[in-house]
């Protein structure tokens, strides 16, 4: 039976975009790692972004928003995420 992509949850999309990242932070550093997962989620937000305008006028118009938006949206995340990782560190960090 295939998978129907469209049933998949937003955790589990996370978990496929972390887990490719942890194999790829297995043959490269993290600070690679972690700049390509910067500049990859960048460019899908510039592409969500164009694709809801119909003209490179109207993108110009709403780039400060989306950048505004996605910034504050990022900063969100981090901080929740950071929150528990503090949380749960010593289990987090166990060798």
């Amino acid at each position: 039976m295939s998978e129907n992509a469209s049933s998949k949850t937003f955790q589990e999309r996370v978990d496929e975009f972390v887990a490719i990242a942890n194999e790829q932070a297995a043959e490269s550093s993290v600070e690679d790692v972690n700049t390509a997962v910067l500049f990859s989620a960048a460019r899908f937000n510039a592409f969500s972004v164009a694709r809801s305008v119909e003209n490179a006028e109207n993108l110009q118009a709403e780039k400060q928003a989306a950048i505004e938006y996605f910034t504050q949206r990022y900063a969100e995340m981090l901080n929740q995420n950071l929150e528990e990782y503090i949380a749960r560190f010593d289990s987090y960090t166990q060798k």
